[in-house]
């Protein structure tokens, strides 16, 4: 009798174990879990909304990170002298890249709030003077590689916005930054060649974010020494990549994710056949339709590092959009940028300075890759 007790004992703890064993293995997303999510809109309230932010740093000169050499006392000078035109929104690339939100805004809604506010805004900034001076601070001693390549791909698309603006103010504004975006192009083409390995942070000198504005701004205008080059580079550098680490991201301080970044730059540069074989290899778990990723999550949205979070939602959704543009096998991908951008979108406006300074374009450029899709 006690044998047999023993025996049922026994055979009850195995059959627990097994049910614990089954529940460890069960997948944590079914298809009935995965969300569809809305797509969120960037509407004339919304735009009006984002608006403010721009219009409240562009001419906010301080405070302000120059991220300059000092090479004599003469640097030592205030914001708004060095960089006339760029001077306001904390640093240099948010100053250019809140120019460039305004300019997205108008160009897709000319009846946005204080129009002729903005517009004057813009051209007291991009004078042929200012611009000229901006071009001459590139070619002071210590200041060749200044804002590389953040900053850059920045510049070139606000001109590519520009360009693609059918509107008088626009050819007024492009002609007038055209001898710095010149500048830009010229620094591309002597660089690239010289980088023997790409960068693969999540922070301004990722590789693949400056190479895909780049990218654009050279197809758009159709300058085919500076998108060939950047077709070669980009092979160069990930055309052999497999497995691209996910798990590992977002690290700390993240705005821009590595892995979707170089996704997204070769969804540019490669025949669409080719893309998918590579994307097969360097991101398989992309075409499970039972895909999620978790927003990076913000705890201190006054911590102007922490913030960046917020930035890769917004950077992972428009990279997401470009990476599942006509594949149909990647369309659920789109439910993941969206809840992205619904997670960081409502927090930017209102908020501290730290992310109101920058994050006003990236919400902006991710809403407008659900209009381009």
């Amino acid at each position: 009798m006690k044998s047999l007790l023993l025996t049922i004992q026994f055979l009850l703890v195995l059959n627990c174990n097994q049910s614990e064993e089954k529940k460890e293995i069960e997948p944590t997303t079914t298809t009935a879990e995965v969300e569809q999510v809305s797509a969120p809109t960037l509407h004339l309230e919304e735009a009006n909304r984002l608006a403010q932010l721009p219009i409240h740093c562009i001419h906010t000169e301080y405070p302000n990170k120059l991220g300059q050499t000092i090479g004599s006392k003469d640097d030592l000078q205030e914001p708004k002298a060095l960089h006339p035109a760029f001077y306001g929104c904390f640093d240099w690339h948010s100053a250019v890249h809140g120019h460039w939100s305004l300019v997205s805004l108008l160009k897709q809604f000319p009846e946005l709030e204080n129009t002729e506010e903005i517009k004057q805004m813009l051209l007291q900034n991009i004078s042929k003077e200012n611009i000229q001076n901006e071009v001459n601070y590139f070619f002071g001693k210590h200041n060749t590689s200044y804002e590389r390549t953040y900053g850059w791909a920045w510049l070139l698309k606000l001109a590519e916005e520009l360009h693609t603006w059918d509107a008088p103010l626009a050819r007024e504004l492009e002609t007038n930054l055209q001898p710095l975006t010149d500048l830009i192009v010229e620094k591309y083409i002597e660089f690239l060649p010289k980088l023997n390995y790409p960068i693969r942070v999540g922070e301004h000198p990722n590789t693949a974010f400056g190479l895909s504005f780049a990218f654009d701004y050279a197809v758009t205008v159709g300058d085919e020494t500076l998108s060939s080059l950047i077709v070669k580079r980009a092979k160069d550098f990930y055309l052999q990549d497999a497995k691209c680490p996910l798990s590992w991201e977002p690290s700390g301080f993240d705005f821009l994710s590595p892995c979707f970044e170089e996704a997204a730059l070769m969804k540019r540069i490669l025949p669409q056949e080719e893309f998918e074989i590579w994307l097969a290899d360097f991101l398989p778990q992309l075409k499970d339709k039972n895909f999620k990723l978790e927003p990076g999550i913000v705890s201190d949205r006054t911590d102007g590092k922490l913030v960046h979070l917020d930035g890769v939602n917004f950077s992972r959704a428009w990279s997401l959009y470009e990476i599942a543009k006509d594949l149909p096998d990647y369309a659920h991908l789109k439910h993941t940028a969206n809840a992205h951008i619904n997670y960081s979108l409502p927090s930017i406006v209102g908020d501290s300075y730290e992310g109101g300074h920058w994050l006003g374009s990236f919400a902006i450029y991710a809403l407008n890759a659900i209009t381009r899709d």
